[in-house]
C-alpha cells in the first residue's frame, strides 16, 4: 500500500524525478510506500517532505488506484503483486524546495500543468491529475 500527493499551486504541479528503467529519468508523484503500522496521512506527508522538502497539509482524498501485475520468475516462481495506492490532494504549509539525497528520487521541481503531457512520466502522474481534475 502506498500514498501519493497531487500538489498544484499557481498552475504548477509538484513532481519528483526518479531513475527509470534503463536509466532514463521519469517524473513521479511525490509519495511512496507505507511503513508497517503507519497511517496513510502520515505516509503521504512524510514522503512529500523526504522527496521535495515541503511540508503539506492533506486537503482531501482524491481516490484509490488498484493495480495488479505479475513479475517474471526469479528462482523458479513468478510474483503476483497487488498494489493499492491512495491519492491525496495536498497544500504546501512550509519547507523549501529541495531534492532528495540518497533516496528513490533525485530531483524535485514544479512543472507547468500544460507541460505534463510532454514529460517522460509514470502512469501514476496521469492518474493523479485525472483524479484531481
Amino acid at each position: 500500500m502506498a500514498a501519493y500527493a497531487v500538489v498544484v499551486r499557481d498552475g504548477q504541479f509538484l513532481l519528483a524525478r526518479s531513475p527509470g528503467p534503463g536509466g532514463v529519468p521519469e517524473w513521479v508523484l511525490p509519495g511512496g510506500g507505507m511503513e508497517h503500522g503507519e497511517d496513510p496521512y502520515d505516509t503521504v506527508r512524510r514522503e512529500v517532505e523526504e522527496e521535495t522538502g515541503y511540508r503539506i497539509e492533506v486537503t482531501g482524498l482524491l481516490g484509490v488506484n488498484s493495480t495488479r501485475r505479475t513479475f517474471p520468475a526469479r528462482f523458479g516462481r513468478s510474483v503476483d503483486h497487488h498494489g493499492v495506492r491512495l491519492v491525496y490532494e495536498g497544500r504546501i504549509t512550509g519547507g523549501e524546495l529541495r531534492s532528495e539525497i540518497g533516496g528513490s528520487t533525485d530531483l524535485a521541481a514544479w512543472q507547468p500543468l500544460d507541460a505534463v503531457p510532454d514529460l517522460v512520466r509514470v502512469r501514476m502522474v496521469d492518474i493523479g491529475l485525472r483524479l484531481w481534475r
